[in-house]
C-alpha cells in the first residue's frame, strides 16, 4: 500500500467587507458560495486552490487573514 502524503494546509479568514448589491450575479453566487450573506460576515476555510480561486475572483469586496 502506497503511503499518502499529509499536507498541512493552513485556515484562513475571509470577511466580507463591501456589499454585492452592484456586482455581478456570477460574483454574487461566489460570495454565497464562501458562506457569506451580509457585510462584515466571516467564514473560516481551509486553504485549497478552489477556496483561492473564488477569493481571486471577487478580492475586492473580500478581506482575508490566515488563521
Amino acid at each position: 500500500m502506497a503511503k499518502t502524503k499529509k499536507t498541512e494546509t493552513g485556515k484562513i479568514k475571509v470577511t466580507l467587507v463591501k456589499s454585492t448589491i452592484a456586482t455581478l450575479p456570477k460574483h454574487k453566487k461566489i460570495v454565497a458560495a464562501l458562506g457569506l450573506k451580509k457585510v462584515n460576515s466571516f467564514k473560516i476555510h481551509d486553504e485549497n486552490p478552489c477556496i483561492l480561486g473564488m477569493i481571486e475572483k471577487v478580492k475586492y469586496l473580500l478581506k482575508v487573514e490566515k488563521v
